[in-house]
């Protein structure tokens, strides 16, 4: 696949009360920042009315990523309400009982199939779409993504806290995932004719709303010509967001080379670990052995350092690989702050991205 590969980054952020840390609904800054930011980049409301994402125009490089992705942040906290802050993590530290719904068809259909749910699903991530082309060869970037899931996740594990004390798990956005009807991992396909109609099949059952509510940690956008990187929590700051972002494109451009793949359920074991215990995981590997965690990112480093190097990200994700293993993934540095300072300081934490 070519070094010039564009792809793109969603970021979803929650709008928090700053004493308390709970999410605001019915607090909008919307008006002042939804639309195209002057650095590029469009902002939209997202499923409930305390959240919003940060979406950058197809980009090529992590630099150009970046700036969009930083004036957007900024714009968000510039019109934040007083007394309160945009929190880019996975989970708020506790609910607030009275999340509302945005308004949309789309939406409505999503409330209605979740019911009681969407009250506890208040859940940031972040998306990256890799432009690929054609069907056959996004379901070939989504079998590659696949392998590399447990991972991936463990790297961005950023939502510690659930109800206002520690979960005891790295991510618990990807917990509150996990409740939804299709999540995690996708099946192993073959083709993208499987793909297609296996979604199909799940509309037409009405266990989807329509094609685009699949919640797999890696699909085939319905809009863009992608392949779409679902499995990470929102992310503390705009470089832990770029490092994923940049593994995710390795992946995706790395050579087709035959690899086996863990059973559905051992996967399925390796994903939970990495919700549950972030990088002190431990993960099947493809042959049926075990490894730990940054044995695993070794592991999909050597993989994909030839994309790397063509893409001239090698530089960046080995420098941020590098401070990830001294400062920790966000879901460590969350607990840090919080274990030193209370909520002060994981306020200070939040707001400093």
């Amino acid at each position: 696949m070519p070094a010039e590969t564009r792809f793109g980054v969603e970021e979803e952020f929650v709008l928090l009360d700053a004493e308390a840390l709970v999410p605001l609904s019915g607090a909008d800054p919307s008006a002042d920042v939804l639309g195209a930011a002057d650095a590029g980049g469009t902002i939209t409301a997202e499923y409930l009315t305390c959240q919003f994402e940060c979406a950058t125009e197809p980009v090529h490089t992590m630099a150009d990523a970046s700036v969009q992705l930083s004036g957007m942040r900024r714009l968000l906290a510039r019109h934040a309400p007083p007394h309160s802050l945009i929190a880019a993590t996975g989970a708020p530290f506790a609910l607030s009982g009275g999340s509302l719904v945005s308004s949309s068809p789309h939406y409505d259909d999503v409330s209605t199939l979740l019911g009681e749910l969407t009250r506890q699903h208040e859940v940031n991530g972040l998306h990256v779409h890799v432009e690929v082309k054609g069907d056959e060869q996004r379901v070939r970037a989504l079998r590659r993504l696949r392998r590399h899931l447990p991972v991936l996740l463990a790297l961005s594990a950023n939502s510690p806290f659930a109800n206002g004390v520690a979960s005891e798990l790295a991510s618990w956005r990807s917990v509150l995932i996990r409740r939804l009807p299709v999540s995690w991992a996708p099946p192993d396909f073959h083709d993208a004719d499987e793909y297609h109609r296996t979604v199909d099949r799940l509309v037409r059952i009405q266990v989807l709303p329509s094609r685009a509510s699949v919640a797999w940690a890696v699909r085939l956008s319905e809009q863009y010509p992608t392949v779409e990187v679902r499995v990470a929590d929102a992310q503390l700051t705009v470089p832990d967001a770029l490092l994923l972002a940049a593994l995710m494109r390795g992946i995706v451009c790395a050579d087709d080379v035959a690899d086996a793949v863990a059973p559905a359920a051992e996967l399925d074991a390796s994903v939970w670990l990495a919700a549950k215990n972030g990088m002190r995981a431990r993960f099947f590997t493809p042959d049926g052995d075990v490894e730990d965690a940054w044995s695993a990112v070794d592991r999909m480093l050597h993989s994909i350092r030839p994309a790397l190097d063509e893409l001239g990200d090698t530089a960046f994700v080995e420098e941020h690989i590098g401070l990830l293993r001294t400062e920790g993934t966000g879901a460590e540095r969350q607990l840090a702050a919080y274990s030193t300072g209370g909520i002060p300081t994981l306020r200070a934490l939040l707001m400093s991205g």
